[in-house]
């Protein structure tokens, strides 16, 4: 991402239109179409939630999730899915977007769109997002950006007013406080039997657990805050305003038409219409926002919230000075308020900060102290008092954090007992910790805090999915409440042999392998949260985690899109295996990844590309990383020498039969080839692949070689990295080493050898002489052909090639 709009050229774009218009969706096809993009969100549960969505296309190798407190990071990502707050400036990247962008206008936060709407752009292309109401201000502010009006797929209508009990089902009712949500939750649990809960505040393990609750149907209702609002995908059909107004931090105020708006708009998605509506303990809505709402029409934002972005770190007070600078153009507004802020204006009147913060170092630490968050939004002296006493341990002895102290204060919080508003507060408290165990250079033994802090906040996190379950949703009304514990490794006499009779425990606690319990929610998570190593895949693509069987992959259209079957879908809510699947499905992305070698065909398949790099790159895709010169010959001719380069760098290789991706000619990623084949044909692999570097043809029985790897070549098969080994050393004059210990390694029959030799475009060392030799002796006998063409024996029905003693 460059930090500066004049560093490179960039086509800028700008999609604005009302909800439900698709830019989303646009934006990351689009990611998609270049090597390497970010796009960041406005909340960690709507960047969560692209994540799944990115990682289902491509894999979760591929793409890395990066908010305040959650990172997940794979060693090379291509793609970051970043709130807009925790997007890596410093990072280059050839497609960036920003999501609502009409969060410039926001009071606290909208400085940090501002900047990015500045600022920050893809080296090809930038994306901004948003609501129609920007149009002006991205006219004005970038010239030669394309602005689009993005058109809603579906029609919002006004229902009226309606009581909780006549609300239709797949409807939301909003609010703008817990206490609130809570209360409305529990009339509509006596009203309906059940309904699922979604608050900023909760953690993303926790909001996940609600919303795939209501999305898989496990409950019909939906109360939640604003949170909603912000471009969440929900199946929602109307949403219900128990409340018009909110208090914004500052006051209480009434919403505005656009804010209502944006709310509403989450009914109806895609091509279904929706509706929108108030609790008829309301008044009903007056009928100019009515229209405004239902034909998107609201007055355009004028002005956007700026904080200047060059600071003076000289001292505290010149850092106080550089924040308050008033903006030169009437665009901008300066910033009212901000936390960092005001906490930087009150630990700078502290003296013994004052005697510490003399150099540059010193108040850019105090700044990034300033800017912890706080989740808490309690008392503010009470977060001004920690931040104070965070500084001064970072300003003293070995400028880490006192690990006593850190423990003082992060082991009250591991305890997951207590009602639903205690394990929120105790939440809030540890995003806090998880938040300063991410800052580089600030504690000893920093992987172990995160390790620690995550651990809390994940079991804090299940808790809170719990109670909010047994509070909100009447046990007749869930298909079940599960005690899942791990398989013991020596089985209970007799016990079931079905490893989900051990899990699939209904209502009943049974001690684990471990001693301990494990709820279905929390099963899942691990599985959410596994990396790729974690999972183990076998031959026939049967998935396993932790020795338990969860899946398998079967046949989809090609060998490129196996379909999931989960092992025993019956054993789980509704809610828990749609979670099982969408991560399983990006594990089976990353599995016919592996196969290709790394090779990012989304890329080079979009419309942007020229006609001879979709060729090629489409055809490599069909043949999982490797084709033929044959197939490929003339396309790649017609590559421009840039496009040749750019597939060069992704481990395109111009071999001497074959066009291959480096990597997809590697032991592991033939194997995946193997697996992913045999499960397209729906027959086992022939035996002796891919760990056999040359096969009889008998073997494949018909099938086709080239599909599993392999290269018929006269009556052998020959793995193909071999046959490019082999082809390559014949055609260097220094090769003939190489050639000789790779026939060494075949252990071919002289004809076959010199049959292969010939193939591949070499000359048969000592071919004359053993004709030579041969004319001189004894004739073959004719009752003695040599069929087998190895020196070595079959074993029966394997095709291997064994050598006789």
């Amino acid at each position: 991402m460059s930090s500066s709009p004049s560093s490179r050229p960039s086509v800028v774009v700008a999609e604005l239109g009302p909800t439900n218009t698709g830019k989303t969706f646009r934006a990351i096809e689009r990611m998609l179409e270049h090597d390497s993009g970010i796009i960041g969100l406005p909340l960690r549960l709507l960047a969560r939630e692209v994540y799944d969505r990115v990682t289902a296309k491509v894999g979760e190798g591929r793409v890395a999730l990066m908010t305040g407190e959650e990172k997940r990071i794979p060693p090379r990502p291509d793609y970051w899915i970043c709130t807009v707050e925790a997007m890596p400036t410093d990072r280059e990247v050839d497609f960036l977007a920003v999501d609502e962008i009409q969060l410039a206008a926001h009071r606290e936060r909208g400085h940090v769109f501002t900047d990015r709407l500045l600022h920050a752009r893809g080296r090809k292309e930038t994306w901004f997002l948003g609501a129609d109401t920007m149009r002006p201000m991205v006219q004005a502010l970038i010239p030669h950006a394309s602005t689009k009006r993005a058109m809603r797929l579906s029609q919002l209508r006004y229902a009226g007013r309606r009581s909780l009990k006549s609300l239709p089902p797949r409807s939301a009712v909003v609010a703008f406080s817990a206490d609130r949500v809570y209360e409305l939750a529990e009339a509509l649990r006596r009203l309906r039997g059940g309904v699922a809960v979604v608050l900023g505040a909760l953690s993303p393990r926790t909001r996940n657990a609600q919303v795939a609750m209501y999305q898989s149907g496990e409950v019909q209702y939906l109360v939640a805050t604003d949170a909603i609002g912000m471009g969440l995908n929900l199946d929602l059909n109307h949403v219900a305003f128990a409340t018009l107004s909110k208090y914004d931090g500052a006051e209480q105020r009434d919403l505005y038409p656009d804010e209502l708006a944006q709310i509403a708009g989450r009914a109806g998605r895609h091509l279904n219409d929706g509706s929108f509506g108030a609790l008829n303990t309301l008044p009903e809505l007056p009928p100019r926002i009515v229209s405004a709402i239902e034909t998107h029409r609201f007055p355009a934002v004028r002005s956007l919230v700026w904080r200047n972005s060059s600071l003076d770190f000289a001292s505290p007070e010149a850092l106080l000075d550089s924040l308050s600078r008033a903006p030169r153009d009437s665009a901008f507004v300066r910033v009212e308020r901000a936390d960092d802020f005001d906490a930087l204006k009150g630990l700078s009147a502290v003296p013994a900060i004052r005697e510490l913060t003399t150099d540059k170092a010193s108040v850019e630490l105090l700044w990034q102290v300033c800017q912890i968050p706080d989740f808490r939004k309690g008392l503010f002296g009470q977060h001004v008092a920690l931040l104070r006493e965070t500084f001064l341990q970072l300003t003293a002895g070995d400028g880490k954090l006192d690990p006593t102290w850190l423990g003082r204060q992060v082991s009250p919080l591991d305890d997951a007992s207590g009602d639903i508003h205690t394990l929120m507060d105790r939440l809030a408290a540890i995003r806090i910790w998880t938040y300063i165990s991410h800052r580089p250079g600030w504690l000893n033994d920093a992987e172990d805090w995160q390790e620690r802090t995550r651990r809390i906040e994940d079991a804090l996190g299940d808790a809170l999915h719990e109670r909010l379950v047994e509070r909100f949703v009447q046990r007749a009304a869930r298909r079940s409440a599960r005690r899942f514990v791990r398989a013991s490794t020596q089985p209970q006499a007799g016990a079931s042999d079905n490893p989900f009779a051990k899990l699939g425990l209904l209502l009943t606690e049974v001690p684990g392998a471990e001693g301990a319990l494990m709820t279905e929610e929390q099963f899942v998570q691990r599985v959410v949260d596994a990396t790729h190593d974690a999972f183990e895949v076998d031959v026939t693509g049967r998935i396993s985690f932790e020795a338990q069987p969860l899946a398998r992959l079967v046949r989809g259209r090609d060998r490129r899109s196996p379909q999931l079957a989960l092992a025993e879908p019956e054993v789980w809510t509704g809610g828990a295996r749609q979670r099982l699947e969408r991560r399983l499905v990006a594990l089976a992305r990353d599995l016919v990844t592996e196969a290709m070698g790394g090779f990012p065909a989304e890329s080079f398949t979009s419309a942007s590309r020229s006609p001879a790099t979709r060729a090629v790159a489409y055809q490599l895709a069909e043949g999982l990383g490797v084709i033929s010169q044959g197939e490929a010959r003339e396309q790649w001719r017609l590559l421009d020498e840039e496009s040749r380069e750019r597939l060069k760098t992704q481990g395109v290789h111009e071999g001497q039969r074959f066009l291959y991706v480096t990597q997809a000619l590697s032991p592991q990623a033939l194997e995946r080839r193997a697996m992913l084949t045999a499960l397209f044909q729906q027959a086992p692999c022939p035996q002796g692949i891919p760990q056999e570097p040359a096969l009889n043809g008998s073997a494949l029985a018909g099938r086709s070689a080239r599909a599993f790897g392999y290269e018929v070549i006269g009556p052998v098969a020959l793995r193909i990295d071999i046959v490019e080994r082999l082809g390559a050393g014949l055609r260097n004059p220094q090769g003939a080493k190489q050639v000789q210990a790779l026939m060494q390694q075949l252990r071919l029959e002289g004809g076959v050898r010199a049959q292969v030799l010939r193939a591949l475009g070499g000359q048969p060392q000592g071919a004359a002489s053993k004709k030579r030799r041969r004319r001189r002796g004894r004739k073959p006998s004719a009752t003695a052909p040599d069929t087998s063409g190895v020196r070595g024996r079959e074993t029966a029905g394997s095709g291997r090639l064994n050598d006789r003693p």
